[in-house]
Parts: C-alpha cells; structure tokens; sequence
C-alpha cells in the first residue's frame, strides 16, 4: 500500500476542486459554489482552476475573493486543469465537482466517511441528470454518461467499482501524485466531446494497488444541469462518437482488457 492509506479510521480532510473554462457558465459555478459552503462537513478548501480563460479569471477573483482561484498552469484542457488544483490543493483527499453540478449537502460528509476503510482510495457517488427542458422520451437512462451522469446499471449500493463518473469522484491525494495525475491525451478541451481521463486514471491506481478499491456510494450524489442542446440528436452522435476516440486511446494505453472492461 502507498504512504495514503492511513493509520487513522477518521475522516479525511477534504479539498474540492472547480474546474472551469468559460464565462458563460458563471451562474452555474456560483450554485456550485453554494452548494459546497452549504455542505454538513464543510470542504478543506475550494479551488476555482480557471483554463486559460483570462476573462472568467478575472471575473471569478472579483466576485470570489476568499478563494482560491488558480490558472491552469498545464496545457489547455480539463486535464491539466485537474493536475493544477491538485498540486496547489493541502486536503488528505481531493474531490472533483463539475462548474454545472450542484452537490448534495451531505456529500463532502459521505466521500469521507469511505475513507474510513484504508483500502479505500478513491470515492464518488451517483451523478443526476438536471435536464434544463426534460429528458426527452427517445432518451435511454442506460445512456445517461452521453450527458456526463451515472447510467441505469450503475450499482444500487456501495459497491466498489473500475472507475468513477468524473463530475463527482475524490482520492486520496498521495495516490493522486503517485500515479501521474490525468493524462493530457484524454479529457475535455472545452466543449470538445471527448473523456476517458478519470477512467484511465482509475485503471491505472487499480493496476498499482489491486488490493485497493475505488468505492461508489449512490447517495453521495451531485445533480448535473444538462442544457437543451445535449438533449439534442445530433449532440448524442457526436458525444458517442468522441467516446469512440477516447476509448480506442485508452485502450492503447494501458490494455484492451482494462480499457474495455465493464
């Protein structure tokens, strides 16, 4: 076991991070702020990682002062925008929320309390689809990640699990450092429709520590606002599509056995 898994069955400290990258979304990061100051366990600290967006940089110190609003300091994109809050964040376990999710108030309470079994090194929970509109009636829950949410055959129970749902995940911060933190070949560069980072990174903790677990408890749930065009046709085909691409890079990186397992 790596130098994370601690003596101690307390709860860990916990440090989320925001990962934002546009001005538009400027309502949607301030919920989810709120969200997080209304948590029964409040958060170690927040840190707002802006991507190479000067204009939202700004915006966020003035409306923020007493966070810790941070430029990535990596290349463009989700990944690198992860790998900076990391480096500048102090809690014993980093938390990733989405700009557009909105936590439940227990959930910083509920991604610490997995902590308490040392083989645990990394957490999430369940992520629900906000649809700004409705889900629209040709659209499967069992293709719920298309919109960045945990899909109908996501376990009912605490169940350890391959990977986590990136809007709403956390590990131990030593584990996030051994392994190498979020590849730059995979993850969102904008609005560009592309993942797999958190699942690569998942797999590659799993394949260091197959003796640990990544542990996902559906109650320590987020809510996902999903705007009107990702309930559109051509949004699904493209997303799937994107997830096509990422997966075949996955997979070349660390097996088609892991890549493509369920």
């Amino acid at each position: 076991m790596p130098d994370a898994a601690p003596a101690t069955q307390s709860p860990p400290t916990v440090s989320v991070l925001l990962c934002a990258y546009t001005l538009e979304r400027i309502d949607r990061i301030a919920a989810a702020i709120e969200s997080l100051r209304a948590q029964t366990v409040a958060p170690h600290e927040i840190l707002l990682v802006i991507d190479h967006s000067p204009e939202l940089e700004a915006e966020c110190r003035r409306r923020w002062p007493e966070l810790a609003v941070i430029a990535n300091s990596e290349q463009q994109g989700l990944s690198g925008a992860r790998n900076t809050g990391v480096a500048a964040s102090s809690g014993e376990a980093v938390a990733f929320l989405d700009d557009d999710a909105v936590a439940a108030p227990d959930w910083v309470e509920r991604l610490g309390a997995a902590y308490a079994d040392p083989l645990v090194l990394g957490a999430g929970g369940s992520v629900r689809p906000d649809w700004s509109t409705g889900r629209p009636r040709w659209f499967p829950p069992e293709f719920d990640w298309v919109v960045g949410c945990t899909h109908s055959g996501m376990p009912h129970h605490p169940e350890p699990v391959r990977n986590l749902v990136g809007a709403n995940m956390s590990f131990r911060r030593p584990v996030l450092r051994e392994a190498g933190g979020f590849r730059h070949e995979l993850g969102r560069i904008g609005k560009i429709p592309a993942g797999c980072e958190e699942t690569d990174l998942c797999i590659r903790i799993g394949q260091r520590h197959p003796e640990a677990t990544i542990l996902y408890d559906p109650a320590a749930s987020v809510d996902h606002y999903v705007p009107p065009e990702r309930g559109e046709r051509s949004y699904f085909t493209s997303r799937c599509r994107g997830e096509g691409r990422s997966k075949a890079i996955l997979t070349a990186l660390v097996g088609g056995d892991s890549g493509l397992a369920a």
